[in-house]
């Protein structure tokens, strides 16, 4: 049989949000690519140091491997590298991966081309780059995506058997309909709003389908032996009560439960998130995302009216 990747949650990720690689990028963006090529092959031997988004697919991959030894693996996740890099410096890339005992077999690398078209083949389930107009293709493509934020902290160590992932609310989870109210008529108007909508489930935002293949893969290990893994969410959002009801009865409308809620009213996000300890923290607003980088991995999601070309308008999230 053809190899497939049904059934699988798929995470396409660049090489600079894997791994350390801030140093060989400046040629990069110098738009000198072949002193890139050589300094990557002069390197090749030279493992990569862990980026920011190095725990959360380490994590991820543990995912297929059964608790038992006595159990069949059964391949949960996938990662792919998706890459600016050429094909030549993918060498070392696919050195880094095997030198960190990762489980990654598949590549695509297109020599400085935007690389966001073979999400779709790929059946990708999140896309995570450093590169903001990739990650704005992607999501105009209706695939998850952050943009990494390379100085962001990296995760701890204090859950190894356990993915933590906490999202903002609106346009992440949620579509930016009420932060569109918000942002034309100001807190009053947003908070009418949704208290007259309340058992109105909002709209999709563009991360619905990475919480819904989180749920399925936590569906798929309750089973026992089947992974020593587990998964916990968050939704970690500005907004307070009484505009908590209309988010908490949208996930119950889904089907989908999250493990904590944090309804902030305004309040900065970075403290409550370095509490948390997330493998990774998903924000639309720039401002939540810098707030949290201090503390925690965290991407930026180029996604609703606060992402708007030339919007000037306040923050919320």
């Amino acid at each position: 049989m053809p190899a497939s990747l049904d059934g699988r949650l798929v995470v396409a990720i660049s090489s600079r949000a894997l791994f350390d690689f801030e140093e060989e990028n400046r040629l990069f963006e110098g738009a000198n690519d072949r002193a890139y090529m050589d300094l990557q092959l002069g390197r090749i031997e030279v493992p990569a140091k862990p980026g920011v988004a190095f725990s959360l697919v380490r994590k991820l991959l543990a995912f297929n491997t059964p608790e038992s030894a006595d159990t069949p693996a059964d391949a949960r996740v996938e990662v792919v590298i998706l890459s600016r890099n050429d094909p030549a410096s993918g060498l070392r890339v696919f050195r880094s991966v095997s030198h960190h005992g990762l489980e990654i077999e598949r590549g695509v690398f297109t020599r400085g081309r935007s690389p966001w078209r073979y999400l779709k083949p790929l059946q990708a389930h999140l896309f995570l780059s450093a590169n903001e107009a990739d990650v704005r293709q992607a999501l105009t493509a209706g695939v998850p995506a952050a943009r990494v934020l390379p100085h962001a902290a990296r995760a701890g160590d204090a859950h190894p058997d356990e993915v933590r992932i906490a999202f903002d609310g609106d346009a992440v989870l949620f579509s930016d309909e009420a932060e569109r109210i918000f942002q034309q008529g100001g807190l009053g108007a947003f908070q009418d709003h949704e208290v007259s909508r309340a058992r109105k489930p909002l709209p999709d935002g563009p991360f619905r389908p990475l919480l819904q293949a989180l749920h399925d893969l936590r569906s798929a290990i309750e089973q026992p032996g089947a992974s020593r893994m587990r998964i916990r969410t968050a939704l970690v959002t500005a907004r307070g009560a009484p505009a908590h009801e209309r988010a908490i009865r949208t996930l119950m409308d889904w089907g989908i439960e999250v493990d904590e809620a944090m309804f902030l009213g305004g309040l900065p996000k970075g403290e409550f998130l370095r509490e948390f300890e997330p493998d990774f923290f998903f924000d639309d607003q720039t401002g939540h995302v810098n707030n949290a980088a201090p503390h925690v991995p965290a991407g930026h999601v180029a996604a609703g009216v606060a992402n708007l070309q030339n919007a000037e308008t306040p923050e919320r999230g």
